[in-house]
């Protein structure tokens, strides 16, 4: 069967889904998106995405395309209508559709359109599986805290990275600090504390990550934000990315070397048994079809 999507407010089958060559989007990466987990068919951390989303379009002054509801609604709703227990849900808003031309124009309708996906490697409540990293440049624009569309720097890392025959990519600034992983964020367990790059627009204010470090507070976990170097990530006894739907998940090896001994370390294991329990406790109830 064929996956249904959601197209500028209508539910259609994913062949018959276009958008016009001059939307800006495709032209310019003049868009936001949102990728949100499923997990028991529900939506994981949705006014966080929410307030994410609305951030993001407020920085590009581009306009809301629909309100809080309505998005829950719908996104509900394409949910419901692929049968989705557990995966992804990718929601995308571009500025509209117009003439090319690099000054943006007034007036513009936002394209809205959100599709799932199936779920990855590893579920919700499997052991992990360590994953494992390759370093790469981060090559991305400067406003990362941003998150647009535009993820050429991440396609380069991750492909290189996938190439090299690891799960994802770790990225490194000019400096020699780490940033995040290709596709989620990254940190490191030393000492018994949680290592994590603080936010700022170098990095994506992460869903996943800002759950999580609410949970290992609850937990009384010890955390540290500031800057590392990829020397220690090599020492480190633990690392673990965290991503909209794969949670929280282990780091076995960076750039062929062991983290730790190779496995799912305590820290790791006990921050992804109790941040699950965390989001499901949380779940928004599901809207009466």
């Amino acid at each position: 069967m064929s996956r249904i999507v959601y197209l500028n407010g209508t539910f259609v089958d994913e062949a018959e889904a276009c958008l016009p060559i001059f939307d800006r989007g495709l032209l310019f990466a003049d868009a936001v998106y949102e990728g949100l987990g499923v997990l028991d068919g529900h939506i994981v951390d949705f006014e966080h995405h929410m307030r994410r989303l609305r951030r993001s379009l407020g920085e590009l002054e581009m306009r809301e395309p629909m309100g809080e509801d309505a998005f829950f609604e719908v996104l509900s709703e394409l949910i419901a209508r692929n049968g989705l227990e557990e995966g992804f849900l990718y929601l995308h808003v571009t500025r509209g559709t117009a003439e090319r031309n690099y000054v943006v124009p007034q007036g513009l309708s936002p394209n809205v359109f959100a599709f799932t996906q199936p779920p990855g490697h590893q579920r919700a409540d499997d052991l992990p599986r360590p994953i494992r990293l390759r370093s790469a440049p981060d090559l991305r624009w400067a406003r990362r805290d941003i998150k647009t569309s535009n993820l050429l720097g991440q396609v380069i890392a991750k492909t290189a990275a996938h190439r090299a025959g690891a799960d994802e990519a770790l990225l490194i600034d000019p400096e020699g600090y780490v940033t995040e992983a290709g596709a989620s964020s990254f940190f490191i367990v030393t000492g018994g504390a949680i290592v994590a790059r603080p936010v700022t627009n170098e990095i994506l204010h992460g869903i996943t990550r800002q759950t999580m470090l609410a949970t290992a507070r609850a937990r009384d976990l010890a955390i540290e934000e500031r800057r590392y170097r990829l020397d220690e990530v090599f020492a480190a006894e633990e690392a673990f990315v965290t991503g909209a739907s794969s949670y929280v998940e282990p780091v076995g090896e960076v750039d062929g070397r062991p983290i730790g001994d190779g496995g799912c370390g305590p820290v790791t294991l006990e921050l992804r048994r109790e941040y699950l329990v965390r989001v499901r406790a949380g779940f928004r109830p599901r809207p009466a079809r």
